[in-house]
């Protein structure tokens, strides 16, 4: 039997005094792939946000349990310290601090422990071969400069150092070309060798799920979960949209 990881219990969640989630329930066993899709606007960052602990996202009413744990009023690097990762639709420059040395800070917090820097040195280039990054990269300011392919690698190499417990992955592919949507699914791959980590997609595009292993998928419409099944789902709306859960076409 599958060892439960994430319970979300009836969600209602606001942003600037405007409900956006209205009871949204969802859960999650450790080592599942869990995919999130729906329109525009249906509310799937949020419920990333809220499960993340962002403090511009009000919990009205709910809970949030991780690991068997209450973490509904808990603040975000405390969630993050417990092996909750969410990655960026659109990832912030940090300048100052280079990518290795934010790599590294964040490890030592997740761990609780001090790591050697060859050791982390070592681990850090045979992280990015897999993500084909030119080691150059670690030693440049974070998210300064790059593009927003490196960004998005940059975010996966993150996921894939710090081996959460469950990540959340925010639009990963989007403004991504063929090849760096490739790139991105072979780390998300490579997550997935974990039997332990789970994830959840967010994404209303279906390019970054061709080569992933899909456990459940649900569909988040004005707010509400809508629908949920299997991988088979996935290519139910590649096939009609979302039309069928919403009641109207996706451009009305």
């Amino acid at each position: 039997m599958s060892e439960q990881l994430l319970q979300v219990k009836d969600l209602v969640v606001s942003v600037e005094d405007t409900e956006i989630l209205h009871g949204v329930g969802l859960e999650i066993n450790r080592g599942e792939t869990h995919v999130l899709m729906g329109p525009n606007g249906a509310g799937k960052s949020t419920l990333g946000y809220a499960i993340m602990g962002s403090p511009r996202y009000e919990i009205n009413q709910g809970r949030i349990l991780f690991d068997g744990k209450d973490i509904t009023e808990e603040p975000a690097d405390k969630r993050a310290r417990a092996g909750i990762f969410l990655s960026f639709q659109n990832p912030l420059e940090v300048p100052g601090i280079t990518l290795g040395n934010f790599l590294r800070n964040a490890l030592e917090q997740r761990t609780g422990e001090r790591i050697r820097p060859w050791e982390f040195r070592k681990q850090l280039k045979k992280t990015m071969e897999v993500l084909q990054m030119d080691p150059s990269y670690a030693d440049r300011d974070l998210n300064v400069g790059f593009s927003g392919g490196e960004k998005k690698k940059a975010e996966i190499l993150q996921l894939l150092m710090l081996k959460p417990e469950l990540a959340i992955l925010d639009e990963t592919d989007s403004g991504l070309d063929v090849d760096a949507v490739r790139t991105v699914s072979r780390g998300i791959e490579e997550f997935q060798k974990d039997e332990k980590g789970a994830l959840l997609i967010i994404t209303h595009s279906t390019r970054i799920l061709e080569s992933l292993r899909v456990d459940a998928t649900h569909v988040l419409a004005e707010g509400r979960m809508v629908a949920s099944g299997d991988s088979s789902l996935v290519d139910e709306i590649n096939e009609h949209g979302f039309e069928k859960y919403t009641g109207r076409r996706e451009n009305d």
